[in-house]
């Protein structure tokens, strides 16, 4: 069975950094791509960064220049810096893994989110 784990949320002053982590377990062959998304109060979940297995990254507009995206294949797990948070940031963040492959199927699967706090 497989279960996404994030890690490395919590409460940061403006300014601070945090490194969130995601990994992937269970028998998996191959991960298409794997991402962060985040919803902050009142909003919709939003795309922040993205990565593929060959190391093709996007980022949401927001963050360009503060967060970066990594991932380390052997491992099934994907970080995400995050340098000079503003409040805004402030969001339950989200992993997904797209085009996760066990023995079983192809699918794609979300982690149960951790809380990120930026206060001003």
């Amino acid at each position: 069975q497989v279960q996404l784990v994030e890690s490395g949320g919590g409460l940061v002053q403006a300014g601070g950094s945090l490194r969130l982590s995601c990994a992937a377990s269970g028998v998996i062959f191959s991960i298409t791509a794997m991402a962060w998304f985040r919803r902050a109060p009142g909003k919709q979940r939003e795309l922040v960064a993205a990565i593929t297995s060959g190391g093709s990254t996007n980022y949401a507009e927001s963050v360009l220049g503060r967060f970066t995206i990594s991932r380390d294949n052997a491992k099934n797990t994907v970080y995400l810096q995050m340098n000079s948070l503003k409040p805004e940031d402030t969001a339950v963040y989200y992993c997904k893994a797209d085009g996760l492959v066990t023995p079983a199927s192809v699918d794609d699967y979300w982690g149960q989110g951790t809380q990120v706090t930026v206060s001003s």
